[in-house]
């Protein structure tokens, strides 16, 4: 029988099919002697190129390491990552952006990190932003307006890599804007996030699906709604003397 796997690392692609093999190629050799066991779940947001085919050959040839999922249409970034969290069977969750820019070899260093310090989540800041001078000005902008409407504090919300405690995700609300969102949403609900440097790359392959308009416009839009979500949250472990079903550290 297949030992269950410590950590779940989660990619949403779409129109990806260059860049996946090598970050499984990637990721294997990060994970290379840990003794943790792991999957990779990529969650594949109705690809219309190879994609599919490539996801299929990878699961076979890593004898069920690679799993994927396929959306029925196209729901978006934030759809694909709650898919991949609630099919994730590791203890911890890695995240991952699938244009390759997210370097996975600082996943097992984030692990270890939450780890020593007792934390429910560690978010990457990108060191060394390797994007154009409009996509680093809109981040920028973005992530200004974003801490000033949620009252937090989060150096870089866009950052696709992440490690969180899979008990923490159940409680997270889904909807477009989740995956910006995440280091906010997890402290309203009374979980602890730490931030950490994290690598970033210049795209190498493939076409890049997000503009000034569907990242930056559609994020301050969002911000309103975190706000009220933050104002009205319940926290999420709530069980007297003891810790609740499934919520366990």
């Amino acid at each position: 029988m297949q030992t269950p796997p410590f950590f779940s690392i989660v990619i949403p692609v779409f129109n990806e099919a260059e860049n996946i093999e090598p970050m499984v190629r990637e990721i294997q050799a990060a994970f290379q002697g840990r003794t943790e066991p792991y999957e990779v779940i990529f969650v594949d947001d109705a690809s219309s190129d190879d994609s599919p085919a490539v996801l299929q050959r990878l699961t076979l040839e890593t004898g069920g390491v690679v799993r994927s999922l396929r959306h029925r249409r196209n729901f978006g970034q934030s759809a694909a990552v709650a898919t991949g969290f609630r099919a994730a069977r590791g203890e911890w969750i890695g995240t991952l952006d699938g244009d390759g820019q997210n370097d996975p070899a600082d996943l097992p260093h984030m692990l270890d990190e939450a780890r020593r310090l007792g934390v429910d989540c560690v978010t990457g800041v990108r060191a060394k932003r390797q994007d154009n001078y409009i996509r680093k000005l809109s981040s920028r902008v973005g992530n200004g307006f974003r801490n000033w409407a949620t009252g937090d504090r989060v150096s870089d919300s866009g950052c696709g890599v992440r490690v969180v405690r899979a008990a923490c995700v159940r409680e997270l609300p889904v909807f477009n804007g989740l995956h910006r969102f995440m280091p906010t949403l997890l402290r309203t609900k009374g979980y602890s996030v730490a931030e950490r440097p994290v690598n970033h790359r210049p795209r190498l392959r493939g076409v890049s699906k997000y503009g000034v308009h569907n990242r930056l416009w559609r994020g301050i839009r969002d911000c309103f709604g975190v706000r009220w979500f933050a104002a009205r949250a319940v926290p999420a472990e709530r069980v007297d003397g003891g810790t609740e079903q499934g919520q366990g550290r």
